[in-house]
C-alpha cells in the first residue's frame, strides 16, 4: 500500500525517471542520424532482390525491436532482482522501462497533436504510467519484454519467409550461353541483352523471346499455347521464353529479354506479402482503436464505483494490442508452411480468399492432362504389320527425348520389339525425323512433314486422322521408302492424381467443372472419367474469362486452375488463380498461387491451409477477448487489481503468439515423427 508521502513524491520520481529515459532517447536519435548503415549483401539473387530501407515498410520498426528488446529484458532483470534481492534495483528499472516504452509515448503524442485522434496508444501509455506509479515494476517490465519478444519473433518469421521464397527461386538455373566473337561464353541471365545470340540445347529452357538464326529444334510450348504436341522450329521462326527445347540445338537472337525478371518477380511477391501483412495489422489496429472509448468508459465506471485501484486495473487491461503482433505473425507462418509444401502464394490475400471459394474450374490441357501420351492406336498401311510399323517408328525416335518419342519407345518395349540401329547418323530434325534403317529410308513426323516430303495420305488415313482429332488424340505418321507405312494414334494421359484431388474437392462441397478447347467428345469422356458433371468444350482462350465472369454473376466464388499464358485473362478474372507452371515460369505467370511441383497433389492442402488460417485468426481474436472479458469480470466482481490485470495481459500475449506459431510447431512435430 502506497503511503501519502510516497504518493506526493510520485510525480517527482516519475518526472526524473522520464527525464532520464528522454535523454537516452535523444542520444540514440543523434547517433542514428550521424551513423551510416553499412551493408553486407549476399551474392546473386539475394543481392538482386535486396530492397532499400526506405522501400521496406517494416525496416524502421524492426530496427526499433532490435534495440528495445535487450533494453526491456534489462528492465525485467533489474525489476526481478529488485523484487527478490535488492529493492533499489527495482527503482533503477523504472527509467529503463520508460525508455523501452518511449515509441508508444511518441506515437500517442503524435496521434493527439497531428491527427486529433484518440488511439490505442493512449491507453497503452496510461497503462505504463499507472502500473509504474503503483509500484508494479516487475509486471511492467515483464509486459514490455513479452511485447518486444513477440515483435522479434514476428521480425524473424518475416525474414525467414522472405529467405524461403528466395531459396525456391535460387534452385533454378540463371545462366545462359551466348555467341560472342565466334566463341560460346556463359553469362548471367540478367546480363542478356536484346540482339545477343544465345544457344539452347535439348532439355534446356529458352530464356528469352527471339528468332531462330541457325539450327532446328522440337519445342514444347504447351504452357503458352495449350498445344499438347511439341512444334518444330527452324531458321526465321519465333520462339518464346520459358518454353522447352525437347530435341535439337538452336541459335536464337534475343528480341525481348527478361533482364532481372526473376529478381523483380521475387520483389513483387515480397511487396505483396508486406502489403497483406500491413492490411492485417491495420485491421488489428482498427479493433484496438475501437476498444479505446469502451475501455475509458469502463475505467470511469470503475473509478466511480470501486475506486482508483480498480480504475487503473481497467486501463491496464488493453488486450487488443496483442493482435497487432499475433495476426501478422500467424499469416507469415502460414505462408512459410505453404512454401514448404511446394505452394508459392504470391499474394497473401489469396490465402484468405481460398476459404471463400465454392467453385473450382480446371483448364484441361496441361492441367488435368499430362504432357505425356499413351499409344491408343496403330493403323498400318500398304501391307505393313503393327509391330513392324512400331519398330520403324521407335528406331527412328530412339535418340529423342520428347514426350511423343518416349511414348513410342515405351510401347515398343512393352511389345518386346527389338529395335534395329540406324545405319548412320543422318538425322534431319525439323518437322520430323529422316533416318536410314537396314538400308531403308524412314520418315516419322506430322502430316505437314509428310506433305513436305511429298508422301501421299490416303482417304482412309485422313478419315482416321479426323476421327482421332475428334477424340482429342494426336497422330504421328510413318513412311518407309517414300511410301506411307501407317499412322500412330496418341492419347493424352490424365494426371494420376487428378481423380483423387477432384474427389477431395467434392468432399469439401465444392462445385468442379472443366474448361477445354477440345471438342465435345474428348471433353465429355474426360469429365466422366474424373466424376465431373459440368464442362465447357470448344472454348477459345479469350472465351475462358467470359465463362468465369458468367459463373461470378451467378454469385459463385471461382478458383481457376490453368497452366499457361493462354489462360492469363481467365486467371486475372477469377477470385483466386492457381497455376501449375513451376518456378522456371513464375516470372511470366499471372496466377496468385503457384503449385511449384507442377502437379495437383498439393491443391487440397491449399484449401486446408486457408481453412486453418481462417480458424487461426478467429482463435487469435479469442486469445485477445477471452482474457479481456475474464479480467473485466475479475476487476468488477472479484476486485482484481493492477497486478492481476497486467498478468492477464501477459497471458493473452503468450496465448496469441503461441497460436500464431502453431503452423510452424505442427510442421516440426511432423518432421520429428518422420525422422523417428
Amino acid at each position: 500500500m502506497t503511503s501519502e508521502k510516497d504518493t506526493a513524491m510520485l510525480p517527482i520520481f516519475l518526472l526524473a525517471a522520464g527525464s532520464i529515459a528522454y535523454l537516452g532517447r535523444t542520444i540514440r536519435k543523434k547517433r542514428a542520424a550521424s551513423g551510416s548503415s553499412g551493408g553486407n549483401p549476399d551474392a546473386d539473387l539475394k543481392t538482386m532482390v535486396k530492397r532499400p530501407a526506405s522501400d521496406d515498410p517494416f525496416a524502421e520498426w524492426d530496427e526499433e525491436v532490435e534495440h528495445y528488446l535487450p533494453v526491456s529484458a534489462g528492465a525485467l532483470g533489474l525489476a526481478t532482482a529488485g523484487s527478490l534481492f535488492f529493492p533499489p534495483l527495482s527503482i533503477i528499472s523504472v527509467p529503463v522501462s520508460l525508455y523501452a516504452s518511449w515509441p508508444i509515448f511518441e506515437t500517442a503524442y503524435r496521434q493527439i497533436r497531428e491527427h486529433r485522434k484518440i488511439k490505442s496508444e493512449i491507453i497503452d501509455s496510461a497503462g505504463v504510467f499507472i502500473s509504474l506509479a503503483g509500484g508494479y515494476y516487475f509486471v511492467t517490465a515483464l509486459s514490455g519484454c513479452v511485447y518486444f519478444a513477440a515483435s522479434k519473433v514476428l521480425s524473424k518469421t518475416r525474414d525467414h519467409t522472405g529467405k524461403t521464397l528466395i531459396n525456391i527461386f535460387e534452385e533454378q538455373p540463371r545462366h545462359v550461353w551466348i555467341l560472342r566473337d565466334d566463341a560460346e561464353i556463359e553469362i548471367r541471365f540478367d546480363e542478356l541483352s536484346a540482339g545477343d545470340i544465345f544457344i539452347v540445347n535439348a532439355g534446356e529452357v529458352i530464356p528469352a523471346d527471339g528468332i531462330v538464326t541457325e539450327g532446328a529444334a522440337t519445342v514444347d510450348q504447351h504452357m503458352l499455347t495449350g498445344e499438347s504436341l511439341p512444334c518444330e522450329k527452324t531458321v526465321g521462326e519465333q520462339v518464346f521464353a520459358a518454353t522447352v527445347v525437347l530435341a535439337g540445338r538452336v541459335y536464337i537472337q534475343a528480341s525481348c529479354t527478361g533482364s532481372a525478371t526473376l529478381a523483380a518477380q521475387i520483389g513483387d511477391i515480397l511487396n505483396n506479402t508486406a502489403k497483406f501483412e500491413l492490411s492485417i495489422q491495420t485491421r488489428s489496429e482498427e479493433v484496438a482503436d475501437k476498444s479505446v472509448l469502451p475501455t475509458l468508459a469502463a475505467g470511469a465506471l470503475a473509478l466511480a464505483t470501486l475506486g482508483r485501484s480498480s480504475s487503473a486495473a481497467v486501463i491496464c487491461a488493453n488486450f487488443s494490442e496483442v493482435n497487432r503482433v499475433a495476426s501478422p505473425l500467424a499469416m507469415l507462418n502460414f505462408l512459410g508452411t505453404a512454401s514448404k509444401n511446394s505452394i508459392l502464394i504470391k499474394d497473401g490475400r489469396a490465402l484468405e480468399a481460398v476459404n471463400e471459394i465454392d467453385t473450382v474450374v480446371f483448364d484441361k490441357t496441361g492441367t488435368l492432362t499430362l504432357n505425356q501420351f499413351s499409344l491408343s492406336g496403330i493403323y498400318p498401311a500398304d501391307g505393313m504389320e503393327e509391330d513392324e510399323l512400331l519398330k520403324y517408328a521407335a528406331a527412328a525416335e530412339y535418340k529423342q527425348t520428347h514426350p511423343v518419342a518416349r511414348t513410342i519407345l515405351e510401347a515398343a518395349e512393352e511389345r518386346n520389339i527389338v529395335l534395329p540401329e540406324p545405319s548412320d547418323n543422318s538425322y534431319e530434325i525439323g518437322y520430323g525425323i529422316k533416318v536410314e534403317i537396314n538400308g531403308r529410308s524412314v520418315l516419322v513426323g506430322s502430316n505437314r512433314f509428310m506433305e513436305m516430303q511429298e508422301i501421299a495420305l490416303t482417304d482412309t488415313v485422313r478419315a482416321l486422322q479426323e476421327h482421332s482429332h475428334e477424340q482429342g488424340c494426336s497422330t504421328v505418321y510413318v513412311a518407309v521408302d517414300h511410301k506411307l507405312a501407317g499412322m500412330l494414334e496418341l492419347r493424352p494421359k490424365i494426371r494420376p492424381e487428378a481423380a483423387e484431388i477432384i474427389r477431395k474437392l467434392q468432399q469439401r462441397k465444392l462445385s468442379v467443372c472443366i474448361l477445354s478447347g477440345d471438342q465435345e467428345n474428348p471433353t465429355r469422356q474426360l469429365a466422366g472419367q474424373l466424376g465431373i458433371d459440368q464442362y465447357f468444350a470448344g472454348v477459345l482462350p479469350q472465351e475462358k474469362s467470359e465463362i468465369i465472369e458468367q459463373l461470378q454473376q451467378k454469385g459463385k466464388k471461382v478458383c481457376f486452375i490453368g497452366d499457361g499464358i493462354n489462360d492469363s485473362i481467365a486467371l486475372k478474372k477469377a477470385n483466386v488463380s492457381v497455376s501449375l507452371s513451376g518456378a522456371s515460369t513464375a516470372a511470366v505467370d499471372t496466377a496468385q498461387i503457384i503449385l511449384m511441383d507442377k502437379t495437383l497433389v498439393q491443391l487440397d492442402r491449399l484449401f486446408e491451409l486457408s481453412r486453418d488460417f481462417a480458424a487461426n485468426q478467429k482463435t487469435s481474436m479469442a486469445a485477445v477477448f477471452v482474457p479481456g472479458i475474464l479480467c473485466a469480470g475479475g476487476i468488477f466482481f472479484l476486485h482484481v487489481g493492477v497486478f492481476g490485470s497486467m498478468m492477464f495481459y501477459n497471458i493473452s500475449a503468450v496465448a496469441g503468439v503461441t497460436n500464431a506459431l502453431l503452423p510452424s510447431l505442427k510442421k516440426r512435430e511432423v518432421n520429428n515423427c518422420e525422422k523417428q
